[in-house]
């Protein structure tokens, strides 16, 4: 019978191999933008409590997604050379096991919204729908890049919202667009690797519906329309000043090498691109915000 977890490992080692799964580090994405929009709704009194389980619930969220979306991509990883050495295809880790761990952390998300306040807890299943959703877009939609964008950026309306601030006022939703666009920009950056594969499992992007050269010129455009938001956020809250500005400089710098890096006729550096560029935007943007509120 197939085992609940990791083949021959103790415990620690199926946490180790759970949090490999699911690129538990890449939490770093989205968060830094939800503490953003936090930070800013709850000033001048921000709950440590609430923030907490702010952090609590960014948690759940993601490790629920990128479990279903592990589970959902079992198949797919498996006859893709980049990723059949994946804990479920290489035969490390069950889909059981990996479906228990999105079905546990959904409802834990659910139950630590529902400790933040009201409002959180009834949006909570429409954030759980859109962020597991996405592990099915590729399979009919080269907007796919779009979706995860949306994923991520539900992150900073959620934070807001567990200042218990409803989102009348432009800033999160500027955050959000900004995460959006971000998102999406790199993660067709991500998916020119598997542009042959995906040709031939007809899996959608838009990697393989505008080709290589088209493809990144689009992330380019993306990731521009990123740092228009982030410019208009700073000039609709009264909160942010100098710096936050010199924060969105180092992050449009960071976007410019990260698009220096990869070129049509070189992916060598794709990874380099897609993990450390994007987690310093993300780190920068938010010790900058934060800096600004509550400091500046």
């Amino acid at each position: 019978m197939e085992p609940v977890g990791a083949k021959g490992e103790g415990p620690l080692d199926r946490l180790l191999l759970i949090l490999e799964n699911i690129r538990f580090a890449h939490t770093i994405f989205a968060l830094p933008f939800c503490l953003m929009a936090f930070a800013y709704a709850s000033y001048p009194r921000p709950s440590l409590s609430d923030l907490l389980l702010v952090l609590l619930a960014m948690v759940f969220a993601r490790t629920a997604a990128m479990s279903y979306n592990r589970y959902v991509d079992a198949d797919v990883d498996a006859r893709n050379p980049r990723t059949r050495n994946r804990p479920i295809p290489s035969g490390r880790l069950s889909r059981r096991a990996v479906l228990a761990w999105t079905v546990g952390s959904s409802a834990l998300f659910i139950i630590v919204a529902g400790l933040i306040n009201l409002w959180a807890l009834c949006l909570s299943p429409v954030a759980l729908l859109i962020v597991l959703s996405y592990s099915h877009a590729k399979r009919f939609t080269s907007l796919s890049h779009l979706w995860l964008g949306l994923s991520l950026g539900v992150a900073p309306l959620g934070g807001w919202i567990a200042a218990d601030q409803l989102p009348w006022s432009p800033v999160p939703w500027l955050i959000s667009a900004a995460v959006l666009f971000w998102v999406a920009g790199f993660d067709i950056i991500y998916a020119t690797q598997d542009e042959a594969f995906d040709r031939q499992a007809g899996l959608h992007s838009l990697v393989t519906r505008l080709g290589l050269v088209g493809a990144l010129r689009l992330s380019k455009a993306l990731h521009a329309a990123s740092v228009v938001c982030l410019v208009a956020l700073g000039l609709v809250a009264p909160l942010l000043g100098p710096v936050y500005y010199m924060g969105v400089g180092v992050a449009a710098a960071c976007l410019l090498y990260e698009q220096n890096l990869v070129r049509p006729g070189d992916l060598s550096q794709v990874n380099v691109a897609f993990n450390s560029m994007n987690g310093i935007v993300g780190i920068v943007l938010c010790i900058a915000t934060i800096t600004d509120i509550y400091w500046w």
